[in-house]
Formats: C-alpha cells, sequence, structure tokens
C-alpha cells in the first residue's frame, strides 16, 4: 500500500518491535529475531522501532535481524524522547536541530545501516519550533540518511506546519477501539495533506486480545496506564467480552477483530501491533483476511473504555497543551 501521497509503500500491516526490548516485561532476543524473520516470511515488511526502546537495543536487534534481508525492509525509527538510563521514570524530550543530526548518526550505527525509510519526531518539543525540528530533518533527507519523514503524536496545528517546511510521510498516534481521540482532528488533518496514518498500540496494548494480563511485572509500563489500574480495568474487560461476542460469528479472535476495524477505517491505514513472539505475530496477520460487516464495525465503535490512554496526555500533544 501507499503511505501518504509522497511515494512511500509499505506493508498493510507493520509490526512494532517495542516490546520486544523495552516496557513489556522480560525480554527473549532469540524468539524476538525469528519474530522479525516470520514476519518478512509473512510480507510484513514494516518495522517500527526507535533509538529509546531499551536505551536503543531495540535498533541493535532489528539491526542485527534484518542484516541480511534489508532490501526487504521498510524500516522506521524516531528520535527526541530523551531517557535517564538510571531513571526510567525520568524523559524528556528534544528537538534541537543539532540533536536531530546526531541522533540520526547514532540510529544508523546501532541499526549497521546508511540510511532508514521513515525517521519520525517522536514527540514534539514545546522549546523548539516544529520548523526547526523538520528543517533539520529535511537535511538527513538530503544527505541520504532518511528518505522519508513522520511525526508521533502530533496534534494538528504542529502537523500543518512540519509539513509547510517539508511533505510529511506518516503520522504515527495511539489509534485502536479504545483510542479514538485521532478521529477528531489530527486524522482529517492528515487526510487533507495526503499524509498516511500509522496506529500504534491498535490491540489497545494487548487489552484488547482478551488476554491482558492482571497481575503485571514490576517494570511493565503498564502498570502506569490508567486503564490498567484496578479501578477501570474490570469495566474494560467486560467491554472486550463484547467484542469476544462479535469475534465468536466470524470464528476470529478478539485481538483480530480489533485490528480488522482498525484496517477497515481506510487504505491510507497501516497499523503496527507489536509482539516479540511469532504466535501473536501469525493471528495478527491474519486478520488482513478478516472483513466486518458494517453493523459490526459501528457497532464496536460505540465502545467507550474507562480511563485516559496515558496518565498526563500532554506528553501526547505538547505543542498546543502549554508516550509508545
Amino acid at each position: 500500500m501507499k503511505l501518504g501521497s509522497n511515494g512511500a509503500e509499505v506493508s498493510r500491516l507493520g509490526l512494532g518491535c517495542m516490546g520486544m526490548s523495552f516496557a513489556y516485561g522480560t525480554t527473549d532476543d532469540t524468539e524476538s529475531i525469528a519474530t522479525l524473520h516470520r514476519a518478512l516470511d509473512l510480507g510484513i515488511t514494516f518495522l517500527d522501532t526507535a533509538d529509546m526502546y531499551g536505551y536503543g537495543a531495540n535498533e541493535e536487534l532489528v539491526g542485527r535481524a534484518i542484516a541480511d534481508r534489508r532490501d526487504e525492509v521498510f524500516l522506521a525509527t524516531k528520535f527526541g524522547i530523551v531517557m535517564d538510563p538510571r531513571d526510567a521514570t525520568k524523559r524528556g524530550v528534544n528537538g534541537a536541530p543539532g540533536y536531530v543530526r546526531s541522533s540520526i548518526d547514532a540510529s544508523l550505527r546501532r541499526l549497521g545501516l546508511d540510511h532508514v525509510d521513515l525517521y519520525y519526531q517522536h514527540r514534539a518539543d514545546p522549546d523548539v519550533p516544529v520548523e526547526e525540528t523538520v528543517g533539520a530533518m529535511a537535511e538527513l533527507v538530503e544527505a541520504g540518511k532518511v528518505r522519508y519523514l513522520g511525526l508521533s503524536e502530533a496534534s494538528a496545528d504542529t502537523i500543518r506546519r512540519a509539513h509547510a517546511v517539508h511533505p510529511i510521510t506518516a503520522v504515527q498516534s495511539e489509534w485502536s477501539l479504545f483510542s479514538r481521540d485521532i478521529e477528531e482532528s489530527v486524522l482529517p488533518t492528515c487526510r487533507e495533506l495526503g499524509i498516511g496514518i500509522v496506529p500504534y498500540s491498535p490491540l489497545g496494548r494487548g487489552m484488547l486480545t482478551g488476554a491482558a494480563p492482571k497481575n503485571l511485572a514490576a517494570d511493565d509500563f503498564r502498570r502506569t496506564l490508567p486503564r490498567f489500574n484496578d479501578e477501570n480495568l474490570e469495566a474494560n474487560l467486560a467491554l472486550v467480552d463484547e467484542i469476544r461476542a462479535v469475534a465468536s460469528r466470524y470464528d476470529a479472535t478478539p485481538g483480530q477483530v480489533a485490528l480488522a476495524w482498525v484496517l477497515a477505517q481506510g487504505n491510507d491505514v497501516a497499523p503496527i501491533p507489536g509482539t516479540k513472539r511469532r504466535k501473536y505475530l501469525e493471528e495478527n496477520a491474519a486478520a488482513l483476511e478478516l472483513q466486518l460487516s458494517a453493523d459490526d464495525l459501528a457497532a464496536l465503535a460505540k465502545l467507550t473504555p474507562a480511563g485516559a490512554r496515558y496518565p498526563d496526555m500532554t506528553w501526547v500533544d505538547r505543542s498546543t497543551a502549554a508516550l509508545d
């Protein structure tokens, strides 16, 4: 499929690689690399990573996995969220031009590549005009280090300002049956400007699969999210039961129904469900064959979860308020 109007070609379904190295409990590099290879075998060639995932470990992992299959891959990575390896709760953003240039060089070293296909600003920096950041990103395109530019969790205003400096190919935002705020202004803006949509967490960080863990590891990122706290989790899992009822009519899983709903939102939408296991990758891939009825799509769209998707939503839209 074409991602936006700038010529980028990606697989209809991508693979989010964050959980292979970061945020979701124990890691297994051997299984993760096997999952990446299986994705390519299945035609899932749109891979998504970022410099902050595992403090660079995820880029290194992905680089090793694709070293002899680079020509098959459309690879996206991100910069801009600054982490403190001594304290995972501390994070900031940096969109300064010098940081843009140093970040791509560091990412390319970890990946073992001479270029990436899509480079996202991970979060808007409220202290640096987006025009300056995107101007520096555009220099990377001219230098051959990056093919296309993207933004992650940007407001409609930021998207317009960025696109005026250099064409933006994709906007990555959380979008699922449980996260719909993109639809108010970001989605119409992207469609007006010919920008592709890359939904992350289309399975609600695992909750929409129907197998959301109730006893998360102590370092599992989801412990910080309102939808997973005891107050909201029971109500949200009851909604997942409604998705399960739909799934039973299609001989599908709740996760496949949730993915099929996102895929049905348009041909400009390329979701990137994350997994670190081949079993779940194959289940996700089967959602490409699932066509939901108009009535089921409409009924599912009425589900309203309890709790915000982040504890502090200014982290999402910092450009107008004053992660992944």
